[in-house]
């Protein structure tokens, strides 16, 4: 069971996309879980052949647990899903012990089991469960089987499309008690800047007006890499603090801070953003977002973030001063864009400002270092044709 946030302590496995006797390679997804924050698709890293599955679904495990083993070059091993940056160290809780099995019904009433994500599939589709054929482990219904039922299935009325209290409150709960770790452990200092955005936003215009409506680039993507070729100048602002020291990010994975519609945040990361173009970053952007709000993001893009972006300024905030999601060391946040008077070249005019903010971890860099790393975003949110 992979650790997919900085205070997870257990999952649920919600479905397997693969069976004893397949072959897996390294990305694949491999099975869904189910954590505070939504579904998510597990990915493996290592390849072979699935041996056997250690999990089934509906059983909720602690961090760390055995989900699967596969063969590999003849050895058997555990299969590893995506790992993410050990959290900080804190008082370790007695493992998690899954609940006894109901007593078994009898015959004549039994029903298959129906995974939580069949179950909420159906729910979307209209599917009566009735009518789909479990073709999952004792003829459990998986939501592969839902969807290929889906045209034949009797429908029924699909529920009102609303938050569901519960499952909000758990987020935020966890959201808590990840924040709370954060300020009570890591010892936050704090800068901003004014960057003028004139020059960014007159480039991003004609650029735009070349090009179709579909293909289009917002100025939050030229925020993104600017972050991400600035880390490359001051790179203490982009890894994590593990074990008492830093750890460098073996890669600029940006994290995104993205508000979901039923409420509660989640912080996926777009990888390698300082070796992608505009154009990629866009659609690697457009394609997160979506994902993150239809409950469909993968467990790497969950755990891998090496720095945080958080960007309110479609919500009206002029200034944003975050909090570092450990074990992260960076938070960088932007605000909305304001005309403001603005003297250059000894003239004084009016322009387009946008105000970014740093929160770094003291441990790892100074206000020396910070300042030095805003200046970076600054500076190459001058040269906007050099991103």
């Amino acid at each position: 069971m992979p650790s997919l946030g900085a205070d997870m302590k257990s999952g649920i496995l919600v479905d397997w996309r693969v069976k004893p006797g397949d072959t897996v390679k390294r990305g694949d997804i491999v099975a869904l879980v189910e954590t505070e924050k939504g579904v998510i698709e597990v990915e493996i890293f290592d390849s072979g052949i699935v041996e056997s599955i250690q999990v089934h679904p509906g059983e909720k495990v602690p961090v760390g647990t055995t989900l699967a083993t596969i063969r590999s070059n003849g050895q058997t091993i555990e299969a590893r899903p995506a790992a993410a940056p050990p959290p900080i160290e804190e008082k370790k809780e007695a493992p998690l012990v899954t609940a006894p099995p109901p007593p078994p019904v009898a015959p004549e009433t039994h029903r298959p089991r129906v995974s939580p994500l069949a179950r909420k599939r159906a729910e979307e589709l209209g599917v009566n469960l009735a009518d789909v054929a479990g073709t999952g482990e004792a003829g459990s219904i998986t939501a592969a089987d839902v969807e290929r039922a889906m045209e034949g299935a009797k429908p029924v009325p699909p529920p009102p499309i609303r938050p569901k209290a519960g499952e909000v409150l758990s987020m935020r709960r966890v959201i808590a008690a990840a924040m709370a770790r954060s300020k009570r452990e890591i010892p936050h200092y704090y800068l901003s800047t004014t960057v003028d955005m004139r020059r960014a936003l007159d480039w991003l215009a004609a650029e735009n007006a070349k090009r179709p409506v579909t293909k289009r680039l917002l100025y939050s993507v030229l925020l993104i890499r600017a972050v991400a070729l600035a880390v490359r100048e001051v790179p203490e602002m982009n890894g994590f603090w593990v074990d008492g020291a830093f750890r460098l990010g073996e890669g600029v994975h940006v994290g995104v801070a993205i508000s979901l519609r039923q409420g509660g945040l989640v912080n996926p990361a777009v990888h390698d953003v300082d070796k992608k173009g505009l154009d990629e970053l866009m659609e690697n952007m457009l394609d997160l977002v979506n994902r993150a709000r239809t409950g469909h993001l993968r467990s790497s893009e969950i755990s891998d973030g090496t720095i945080t972006v958080t960007n309110l300024g479609e919500q009206g905030v002029e200034s944003v001063f975050g909090v570092i999601y450990p074990p992260q060391v960076a938070l960088v946040g932007f605000g909305k864009i304001v005309e403001r008077p603005w003297a250059a070249g000894g003239m004084l005019g009016v322009r387009p400002t946008l105000a970014a903010s740093l929160a770094a971890d003291h441990r790892v860099s100074d206000g020396h270092r910070g300042g030095r790393f805003l200046l970076a975003i600054d500076r190459l949110l001058q040269e906007p044709e050099k991103l």
